[in-house]
C-alpha cells in the first residue's frame, strides 16, 4: 500500500482482494435487509439482521461507534422518505407501505472497509418515488463507469450529474457525496455527485472509492436534525441514496460490494471490468 502526493491511499490487487471479503459482507447484508423490509418491520429489525451477518462472516462493523458526538450506535444507517443519510435504526421507526428507506452498511474485514447502500421501495410504492430511487440507481452506475483509470475524479461526479439531469426534474443533494475508503471507511478523496469534468485527481490504479448519488424530489438542500446524525431534506421532499463500492486496476473496474463484482451494469455501458473481477 502506498500513498500519493494528495494523501490518497492506493492499494495493491492483493489487498484489493482482501476488501473484496469485506464487500461481500455488506453485499449479503444488503440483500438480507431488503428481502425483510415490509410494512411492519422496525429499522431496529434491519439492524438486527445486518448484525448477525456481520456475526456469521466474523466481520467488524465499520458504522457502529464511529466518532460523533454521539457515537454512532447502528450497524446500519436506516434513512427513510425525507432522510437522506445517517438515519438511526430504532424500535419506533416502523415500516409503512409506500416508504422509501435508504439502507447504509459497512463492515470491516481483516481491517479492510466496504460500504454500500440501497433504496428499497417498501410495498407499493407511488411511481414518482420508484423513478426517483431508479434515476438515483442508474447514476451509480453511470459514476462508476465514468471511474476511468486515466480520467480525472471530477469525470465521476460529472457523470453522475449528467444520468440525473437526464433522468428528470430531481435535486441532487448539495455538499455531501462519496469517498475513498480503504484502511478507513472515509479517506480521502471526497467526490462530489455534480461538477465539471476534468477536475481534481488523476484516477489511478490502486485507487478505491465509494460513490454515493443521494437525490430528492424537490431542494438539493438539507438540514442535520438535533440527534446530530440524521440528514434530512430542507423542504420534506423524498429522496433516495444509493453507493457501491469500486476498485481501480490496470484492466479496468471491480465493483467490491457488488456480488457479480458489477460485471452487468458496467458491461451495459461500456466500461472495462478487471479480470480479477469474479
Amino acid at each position: 500500500m502506498r500513498r500519493r502526493r494528495d494523501d490518497i491511499e492506493l492499494k495493491t490487487p492483493d489487498q484489493i482482494r482482501s476488501m473484496r471479503a469485506a464487500g461481500l459482507v455488506v453485499a449479503t447484508g444488503l440483500a438480507a435487509m431488503t428481502e425483510a423490509a415490509r410494512p411492519g418491520v422496525s429499522t431496529y429489525e434491519l439492524d438486527q439482521i445486518a448484525r448477525q451477518v456481520l456475526a456469521e462472516a466474523g466481520a467488524v462493523s465499520s458504522f457502529l461507534g464511529y466518532s460523533g458526538p454521539p457515537p454512532f450506535p447502528g450497524v446500519i444507517c436506516s434513512s427513510r422518505n425525507a432522510n437522506v443519510v445517517h438515519g438511526i435504526p430504532s424500535r419506533d421507526d416502523v415500516l409503512v407501505d409506500g416508504d422509501l428507506i435508504s439502507l447504509d452498511f459497512g463492515a470491516i474485514v481483516n481491517g479492510w472497509h466496504g460500504d454500500a447502500a440501497v433504496t428499497v421501495a417498501v410495498g407499493e410504492a407511488a411511481a414518482d418515488a420508484l423513478a426517483l430511487s431508479q434515476a438515483c440507481r442508474a447514476a451509480l452506475w453511470d459514476g462508476l463507469a465514468a471511474a476511468q483509470v486515466g480520467g480525472r475524479l471530477s469525470d465521476i461526479s460529472h457523470a453522475v450529474q449528467t444520468s440525473v439531469r437526464g433522468a428528470g426534474d430531481f435535486g441532487i443533494v448539495t455538499g455531501y457525496g462519496g469517498h475513498g475508503i480503504g484502511t478507513a471507511m472515509h479517506m480521502d478523496p471526497h467526490i462530489l455527485n455534480y461538477g465539471k469534468p476534468g477536475k481534481g485527481p488523476q484516477l489511478v490504479a490502486g485507487m478505491t472509492l465509494a460513490i454515493e448519488p443521494m437525490i430528492t424530489l424537490g431542494s438539493p438542500q438539507t438540514r442535520q436534525l438535533s440527534d446530530n446524525w440524521t440528514v434530512q431534506t430542507a423542504d420534506g421532499s423524498l429522496s433516495a441514496h444509493w453507493e457501491h463500492t469500486v476498485a481501480l486496476l490496470p484492466d479496468g473496474l471491480w465493483v467490491l460490494t457488488a456480488q457479480d463484482g458489477g460485471r452487468a451494469e458496467l458491461s451495459a455501458r461500456g466500461a472495462p471490468i478487471s479480470a480479477l473481477a469474479d
